[in-house]
């Protein structure tokens, strides 16, 4: 799955072998984000899936920051 506009949000799955691969992943996000000072909304789900949701609430839309982080975090994983 690429990552996608959905009710005006970028919005990205990820599948993974396992919870712990899922939760590791989430984990190498913090420091992007925290560097950013940007802050993904975060779903694990089915205990292998990450759902990641960005948006810029300051401006009420996606940004390229959100452009950014998402390519950041793409760059976390050999889903590109």
């Amino acid at each position: 799955m690429e990552w996608k506009i959905i009710e005006g949000r970028l919005q990205r799955g990820f599948e993974f072998q396992d919870f712990k691969e899922a939760v590791n992943f989430v984990n190498r996000i913090l420091p992007l984000a925290e560097e950013m000072n940007h802050h993904p909304n975060i779903f694990i789900h089915s205990y292998n899936k990450v759902k990641i949701i960005l948006f810029t609430h300051e401006e009420n839309k996606v940004t390229e920051k959100d452009n950014i982080l998402a390519s950041k975090i793409d760059g976390l994983t050999n889903y590109n």
